[in-house]
């Protein structure tokens, strides 16, 4: 996100995301800093340290806020609304970088729920004879405005609405009964020591399902969700047949990460 955008005012996770750049840079910064850096007002910086403690993603000090460490308990994750909000450049870059990897005609592919992988329709429109099965209702919304010539399933199963998607054993059952050729896997919190997690244990059944269904796996997610654990186990890294990433992620992480043995691009 460029820093010019402070000009226009921010929905509470870019200001949020705006502030971790900051912090990511100086590692720490006093609330005076970032009243100025934010052009907000201390007590709506202190609301916004508060949240991201809660995340586990910032340590308050006296009169300031520093990063967290490498570990970053994730207890919740924002609404689709606002995740639609942050960084939508880089979503599209690694959804380009995903479908010349992986997307060829005449395939089954899962769509997990997610901003990130909604920016998959575009490249799938184009193909020729695709069917695409999904939990989310937002990405089924695109496909069928698109008009494309494609079959597309939803899952069903119990609905979330924070997130437009559904979720549970329903989703689960359908997943089972369908052959897929790729599982596209979002995730808002990963790492090579915990693997795939997220606070949400509704969610981990339907991503095993599609991921047990696939010939291929694929997860898409951006680096700075990278260090952050959800208390529910999805999978480990090197399950995956391929993991899709931006460019930001550190060198020395992106090394262990292929060091272990996983298929790691970056956008």
């Amino acid at each position: 996100m460029s820093e010019e955008l402070i000009e226009t005012p921010l929905i509470p996770d870019q200001r949020r995301e705006l502030l971790l750049r900051h912090l990511q840079r100086e590692r720490v910064l006093s609330v005076h800093q970032l009243t100025d850096l934010l052009e907000v007002s201390h007590m709506t910086v202190r609301r916004d340290i508060a949240t991201l403690e809660r995340e586990g993603r910032v340590v308050p000090v006296p009169g300031g806020v520093r990063i967290a460490g490498a570990t970053r308990h994730l207890q919740a994750e924002a609404s689709r609304h606002d995740k639609a909000m942050v960084e939508p450049a880089g979503k599209a870059a690694m959804a380009a970088r995903a479908a010349a990897e992986v997307l060829t005609d005449r395939m089954t592919v899962y769509l997990d729920a997610g901003t990130t992988l909604a920016q998959l329709v575009p490249h799938l429109v184009q193909l020729s004879g695709m069917t695409v099965v999904t939990n989310d209702f937002a990405v089924v919304d695109e496909l069928l405005a698109s008009e494309a010539d494609l079959e597309v399933i939803h899952v069903g199963g119990a609905v979330d609405r924070q997130n437009r998607s559904s979720v549970g054993v329903l989703a689960t059952a359908i997943l089972e009964r369908i052959a897929l050729d790729v599982a596209f896997i979002s995730s808002s919190s990963w790492d090579l020591r915990r693997g795939v997690t997220t606070p949400y244990p509704d969610k981990v059944a339907v991503k095993q399902a599609a991921m047990a269904s696939a010939t291929e796996s694929v997860l898409v997610t951006g680096s700075s969700k990278y260090g952050r654990f959800g208390m529910y186990r999805v999978c480990e890294l090197p399950q995956l047949s391929l993991v899709v990433t931006d460019s930001g992620l550190d060198p020395a992480d992106a090394q262990a990460v292929r060091e272990a043995g996983v298929n790691l691009v970056q956008a």
